[in-house]
């Protein structure tokens, strides 16, 4: 009698596992479609195609085509940059498991900042705004300046090191000193190459008095 219970709970649960999986699995739909323009009906690419309140989505490519495996049910946003948002709802009563749609978007209205155009000037004007008009520049000039040799070269010999820095040269010195431990450090009165560099430096004249220095 066990057995036969057993058998029967078995199959039951069975039976609802597969009822239920077949359930979901024939909520899931394909939806591959196109985003267009609603005036010009011209394909609009790089549309984010994202499924509300789910970690999924996707964007259409150069032709405005896309593809998403959703649920029915669902809410698809479409959004990009210069177009209104748009929102769709997957309808539950689809028969089969794939759907084409065509979503048209609506240009968004933006307003530039305003610009005003003035006249050339033109002689005693044009040199005297040549000579004193002060014109801001721009970002790339910006740019430039602060990553200039000479601004680099004032931030690496002024800027404090840091904790990481004053750490890492603590510990060369560590290190060094423990390379030479026992014994006597090097002399460079014996290094040839040092001798070279002192050579070339008096050629050079390095070692004259400059008489032009006032005190």
């Amino acid at each position: 009698m066990y057995k036969y219970l057993s058998a029967t709970i078995f199959c039951c649960s069975v039976f609802l596992m597969s009822h239920a999986q077949n359930k979901v699995w024939s909520n899931i739909i394909q939806i591959t479609g196109a985003t267009m323009t609603a005036d010009s009906l011209k394909a609009v690419s790089d549309v984010t195609i994202e499924v509300k309140h789910k970690d999924q989505g996707t964007y259409s490519n150069m032709f405005g085509v896309f593809s998403l495996v959703c649920s029915k049910g669902d809410t698809l946003n479409f959004s990009a940059v210069g177009y209104k948002d748009k929102q769709y709802v997957v309808p539950m009563d689809l028969n089969g498991r794939f759907f084409n749609v065509v979503q048209l978007m609506v240009q968004d209205t933006f307003y530039l900042p305003e610009t005003i155009i003035r006249a050339l000037p033109y002689g005693d004007e044009f040199d005297y705004a040549f000579k004193y008009w002060n014109i801001p520049d721009d970002k790339y000039a910006v740019a430039q300046k602060n990553t200039s040799e000479r601004a680099m070269a004032y931030l690496r010999a002024n800027t404090p090191k840091n904790g990481p820095e004053n750490q890492s040269y603590y510990q060369a010195n560590q290190a060094k000193q423990g390379y030479y431990y026992g014994q006597q450090q090097q002399i460079n009165i014996f290094n040839p190459l040092k001798w070279n560099d002192f050579f070339n430096s008096w050629k050079r004249g390095d070692f004259k008095r400059k008489k032009d220095v006032s005190y």
